[in-house]
């Protein structure tokens, strides 16, 4: 019988994989840093063993004396934890296996590779949630595309099953404090705990859980998800807790950090726990997860949804079920030696069974998306534009263009005013990038200038298009012929209040194919009071590049 180390086997996530592996008949050396918890764990559980080990104190020692099989952490938070461990699993040739979702900690882990390749032994990091079962979903759901635009992935939990010193320290460590993330085809900001929305976790039958708040939270998938699928998606996670005044709560807290008026929430870890702990009997036992993909099958524009509701409590095994499958296959030899993160290690068919002896329904569903929206008002005439013109507006969730602009803003203080609260860009000349998102048939377009950025939204509405700029909107026509197209005003309201044409700003707007690169100039006056901006440039559609 091979024996398996579980540092911190008698923790939350921990102890759930601790029972599964000791009951699929393996040895399990149940080690933490109290030896009576642990001893008080293994009481009762046939194939446990406690063993007293500090994962930062010592760990080689223990190994050396124990010689496992095979060393899984789960202990973490790992946001702060370097590869000691992993290290002296490969000082050992013992096979590594971690449960960590901290993002530099997993992505890093391929640092180690050439040493565990020596060593012959693999080193897989990750093998959770997310990314061990992240991955299996997306590679499942984008099999047959050949390009995937956008991935939207969330977790939300049952506010019964506690979330532990562990999961809160790694949370806070976050919250309000600046991430990167993949849109636009460029690495933008955001920041953690915030972009918080409601969302719904439904099965095609119905069933499931409605209006969870959640919010943007880092996992490693932000990090590995752009590389492995096709197209270089944008990619966003976020999670959240089942009680929205602890979302909110959460989300007021993340505001200081944010602005810096505090370097992090680490220190409120200790009146925050007893807090949530107060709260325990409240909400309900489901929990749920699902992972969204838009993308493209030859000429079909499709999006994917998998979804996952779990049930009596049941949602606190998931986060387990990676480690427990990859732990049976680094057991029997089967997992090829090397040091990466699990997003590719296994496939969606291998949880199956594990779902089955849960509380767990999961379930795929597909619908085919519209034409992009300028394909969608000009119908037929879409097709005779120039081919720059059209791949600019291809948007599907989300897309991106980098070129070059030029601005000149008028003059007069009430010109200044007014280009201010537009937020157009001051005079001069731009590296330019505009991003563009894509959503329920509406676009937004934003477009940084150098630094200085302004966005707009643009929907169908009656046959024309309407670019919002807050609380102004501008209906246009959108004439053209094969060189190119113009938007011509038609109508404009100030909060849905209607003004005379008269009054409306003169906007010269025309888009046309100037060799490969598509060209663009929009003129901006006010009545009375001249010029208020005028932008050009051109772009080009940005592909598939390095992310760095």
């Amino acid at each position: 019988m091979k024996s398996v180390l579980i540092i911190g086997g008698y923790g939350g996530f921990g102890a759930r994989l601790s029972k599964r592996l000791a009951a699929a008949g393996h040895h399990v050396l149940v080690a933490g840093r109290t030896y009576a918890r642990a001893e008080a764990f293994c009481a009762g559980i046939a194939n446990c063993e406690p063993v007293e080990a500090d994962r930062e104190n010592g760990i080689g020692l223990v190994l050396a004396r124990l010689r496992p099989a095979l060393v899984i952490d789960a202990s973490g938070p790992f946001q702060s934890s370097d590869y000691m461990v992993a290290e002296a699993c490969i000082a050992m040739h013992i096979p590594y296996l971690d449960l960590a979702d901290a993002r530099a900690f997993v992505v890093g882990i391929s640092r180690l590779d050439k040493a565990a390749q020596l060593a012959g032994i693999p080193v897989i990091s990750g093998a959770s949630s997310m990314s061990g079962l992240s991955g299996a979903v997306l590679r499942r759901l984008a099999e047959d595309m050949t390009q995937v635009d956008a991935v939207e992935m969330a977790i939300s939990a049952s506010n019964r099953s506690s979330a532990g010193p562990s999961v809160a320290a790694a949370i806070l460590s976050y919250v309000g404090k600046p991430l990167r993330l993949w849109r636009g085809k460029r690495w933008m900001t955001s920041n953690g705990w915030q972009e918080m929305r409601r969302s719904d976790f439904v099965l095609p039958d119905g069933d499931g859980l409605k209006r969870r708040w959640i919010a943007v939270a880092d996992v490693p998938d932000h990090d590995i998800a752009p590389d492995m699928l096709p197209g270089r998606p944008a990619v966003t996670f976020r999670a959240g807790t089942e009680l929205g005044f602890q979302m909110i709560g959460l989300w007021l807290a993340s505001w200081p950090v944010r602005w810096g008026w505090i370097g992090s929430l680490d220190r409120a870890r200790r009146w925050l726990l007893p807090l949530y702990r107060a709260t325990l009997g409240w909400g309900s036992d489901r929990s749920a997860m699902n992972v969204t993909i838009v993308g493209r099958s030859g000429t079909r524009r499709l999006e994917r949804q998998w979804t996952l509701v779990a049930s009596h409590g049941d949602g606190r095994d998931i986060p387990t079920l990676a480690a427990a499958l990859l732990a049976e296959d680094m057991l029997a030899d089967r997992v090829a030696p090397g040091a990466r993160h699990a997003w590719g290690e296994l496939d969606l068919d291998r949880f199956e069974p594990l779902f089955a002896i849960l509380a767990v329904r999961h379930d795929t569903s597909e619908r085919e998306l519209p034409s992009p929206l300028y394909a969608r008002l000009m119908g037929p005439r879409f097709a005779a534009l120039p081919a720059m013109v059209r791949a600019i507006h291809d948007v599907a969730a989300d897309g991106g263009a980098e070129g070059e602009g030029v601005v000149a803003r008028g003059r007069g203080p009430l010109v200044r005013l007014i280009a201010a609260i537009m937020r157009f860009p001051p005079s001069g000349s731009y590296p330019l990038h505009v991003a563009f998102a894509e959503k329920d048939g509406a676009e937004t377009w934003t477009r940084d200038f150098g630094g200085h950025c302004f966005s707009s939204r643009m929907r169908a509405h009656r046959g024309r298009l309407v670019e919002r700029f807050g609380p102004i909107r501008f209906a246009f026509d959108l004439p053209s012929d094969e060189s190119g197209l113009r938007m011509e005003l038609h109508s404009w309201t100030i909060f849905g209040i209607p003004l005379p044409v008269a009054l409306a700003p003169r906007i010269v707007a025309r888009e046309w194919q100037e060799e490969d690169r598509f060209r663009f100039e929009v003129d901006v006056a006010m009545p009375l009071l001249g010029r208020v901006v005028r932008y050009s440039g051109w772009l080009q559609p940005v592909g598939e590049i390095g992310g760095g």
